[in-house]
């Protein structure tokens, strides 16, 4: 499996299947799948919260009751 890590410093990419050590091969393999599965899920938490937030702006625009008038801040470098 060849993967591309992508950093600060640039890229690298590797080939993991190339990885001699067997106990260090099946670790990559398992901290690849780990990302892999926290990856979906970040994905699935931003689509749920983007769901979630246009809900909560159709209701708050058909509820003008629970307007807040905002007073404006006057700045005291701007009156000098």
């Amino acid at each position: 499996m060849i993967i591309t890590i992508k950093n600060e410093d640039g890229e690298a990419v590797y080939d993991v299947s190339k990885i001699e050590n067997e106990e260090s091969k099946a670790n990559a393999n398992v901290t690849i799948s780990k990302i892999g599965t926290l990856n979906v899920l970040v994905e699935a938490l931003n689509f749920a919260s983007q769901g979630h937030q246009s809900n909560l702006e159709a209701v708050l625009k058909d509820s003008p009751e629970a307007v807040v008038e905002q007073e404006e801040v006057v700045d005291s470098e701007d009156e000098s």
